[in-house]
């Protein structure tokens, strides 16, 4: 798939998994949507975005080649991100091991833990994953920080478009 097939859609959420990843601590504090949830003390923005995009990165980027071995080239591979927040006080989570499992409908699915990522002097949390085919995919993710017990969300994500 090339850049220009990208749909508006991908690119919306390429914009917005930037933006979140911005260092605007007030994004914790926004209304829960279908890709926030707040959970066990912190608050979750997840964004997915075909793997495609993260291609187009400038050489040298700390985003993506050092720490995720570079953009995959299988036609479905998508970057799943976490921006992470502690609910309490709005401040971004650096120091967390947050874990994700992508699965198709009824099926079980891959689980990775996702690498912390410095963007714009920010830490995010990503990795990559296959995502076959038009379905709606659950991910759950779980982010655990020293001293607080694991904190559990699922989110639903609507690849049937």
């Amino acid at each position: 798939m090339g850049i220009a097939m990208v749909s508006r859609r991908a690119i919306a959420a390429l914009v917005g998994s930037l933006w979140l990843a911005s260092n605007l601590t007030q994004v914790a504090t926004a209304a829960e949507t279908g890709l926030s949830k707040t959970a066990g003390g912190v608050t979750v923005y997840l964004g997915i975005v075909p793997a495609e995009i993260v291609k187009g990165l400038p050489s040298g980027s700390t985003t993506e080649r050092p720490m995720h071995g570079g953009a995959p080239k299988g036609p479905h591979e998508y970057h799943v991100v976490a921006a992470v927040f502690d609910a309490a006080s709005g401040a971004r989570v650096s120091d967390a091991v947050v874990t994700a499992e992508v699965s198709g409908f009824g099926l079980s699915g891959a689980k990775k833990k996702l690498e912390p990522m410095q963007i714009s002097g920010t830490t995010t949390y990503g990795g990559f994953f296959d995502l076959p085919g038009f379905d709606l995919y659950t991910v759950n993710l779980t982010v655990e920080r020293s001293g607080a017990s694991p904190a559990a969300l699922q989110f639903r994500y609507d690849h049937r478009r």
